[in-house]
């Protein structure tokens, strides 16, 4: 008798399992082009289902509110009216896929976006899309451990560098990875507003005022990015132990790395080279790590001031730079760590044992160059007789040097770091 009570209760539950009260099964639906379709599948969608959407122009704007994903393999464009987000994402576990998405508005209160993460976008995936002449790219909007790769973001050129949005816009998103994009032509290319533990990593931007510009953002990762021509590379404020390793910076207009107000970072294997200013400044910037970096034809390699103190400088290469070190202060500072200091190319030195270690000490300042920044008029007397006199007699007498950088245990050969390879051909 029980085991044919048990047979008929396995019975019912799988009559239950396949009727009514079953869990719907995700399905994929296709979208025609043109009309209303996109929005009519958007309605009719289930949690779970893909939109499969046909080439051609599919009418936006849209709103999400289901956990969709909208795959346009590569082939379908989602375009606006010119007003508000292109698609919106209001739901967890989204993607945006392989889609051309364009036509948003041009309201900076609002952030107009391509792609816009609201909060309750968590999970949410933004891959392998065109995101063109848009505000802002993509916008995530308290969107928890997102997901953007792969994606050539372009901004207005048709606006002013001021009026344009940025192309990855962050705001309170912790856990977000954007990796492996290509941003132009925008304000900054990623702008972190109060968002931490987030990563970048191998993105690529041209043309922008700042690649990435981080404020009051702390725990973040910024991995193997490659800066080019833009106004600053990495702006770097009033954030705490951020990670900095492997990126680049050639040809970046004021300076390739910034940090201001920024402590407690590590800032490791970056290659600046042939900045427009500095290749590093450093303002009111404590407590950081700077190892193994290279800081290459620039007007200045480092400026530090307002106070940077408790910093630790070692294995660094300083090549052509036009002034190596620019610092004015009554202390010496100890450039060097555990029996290495830096590479100066600028250091005519000897190593008669062969350690790799250059035989005598070296001070990129003189007493000279601290009077030049700071009476600038004392210029005109460069090439006078006073001050020749005045340097030889302190290489003579080290003693009369005044306060600055020391390295007591100078590179004799620099560090090599490849520029990455970096963004997506689009």
């Amino acid at each position: 008798m029980k085991r044919v009570l048990s047979i008929s209760g396995i019975l019912l539950a799988l009559s239950l399992t396949a009727g009514l009260g079953a869990p719907a099964v995700a399905a994929e639906r296709s979208v025609p082009a043109g009309g209303d379709a996109l929005r009519k599948a958007i309605r009719a969608a289930e949690d779970g289902d893909v939109l499969r959407l046909a080439p051609g122009t599919h009418e936006g704007p849209v709103v999400i509110v289901r956990s969709l994903t909208l795959d346009g393999g590569g082939h379908a464009a989602v375009v606006g009216i010119g007003e508000g987000s292109v698609i919106t994402v209001d739901a967890a576990d989204g993607a945006i896929i392989g889609l051309t998405v364009t036509g948003s508005g041009l309201s900076q209160q609002t952030l107009d976006a391509g792609v816009k993460l609201t909060g309750k976008a968590v999970r949410a995936k933004v891959r392998d899309n065109r995101i063109l002449d848009n505000l802002v790219g993509v916008d995530v909007h308290g969107a928890k451990d997102a997901h953007v790769a792969g994606n050539l973001i372009e901004g207005r050129r048709d606006l002013r560098m001021n009026e344009r949005g940025n192309g990855i816009y962050v705001w309170n998103a912790p856990g977000l990875l954007a990796e492996f994009n290509t941003i132009r032509f925008g304000r900054d290319g990623i702008f972190v507003n109060t968002s931490h533990r987030d990563v970048f990593r191998g993105n690529r931007f041209e043309d922008l005022r700042f690649a990435i510009h981080y404020m009051h953002g702390n725990d973040g990762e910024i991995i193997g990015n490659l800066s080019i021509g833009n106004d600053i590379g990495y702006a770097l404020m009033f954030s705490d132990r951020l990670t900095v390793r492997g990126n680049a910076s050639i040809g970046d207009r004021n300076h390739g790395l910034m940090l201001n107000y920024a402590n407690n970072a590590e800032i490791a294997g970056n290659l600046v080279r042939a900045g427009g200013e500095k290749c590093l400044f450093m303002y009111n910037a404590n407590k950081n790590t700077v190892t193994g970096n290279r800081f290459e034809a620039c007007p200045t390699g480092i400026h530090f001031t307002a106070g940077s103190a408790r910093n630790e400088f070692s294995g660094n290469a300083f090549i052509g730079n036009r002034t190596q070190v620019k610092y004015v202060g009554s202390r010496n500072l100890e450039w060097s760590g555990g029996g290495r200091g830096n590479y100066w190319s600028d250091h005519a030195a000897f190593d008669a044992n062969g350690d790799g270690i250059a035989d005598t000490v070296y001070r990129p300042n003189d007493m000279v160059d601290q009077i030049l920044w700071t009476q600038p008029a004392a210029k005109l007397l460069i090439g006078s007789p006073a001050v020749q006199l005045l340097r030889w007699t302190q290489s003579q007498f080290p003693a009369l040097l005044p306060g600055g950088i020391v390295d007591s245990a100078p590179l004799m050969h620099a560090p090599e770091i490849a520029t990455p390879r970096a963004g997506t051909d689009g």
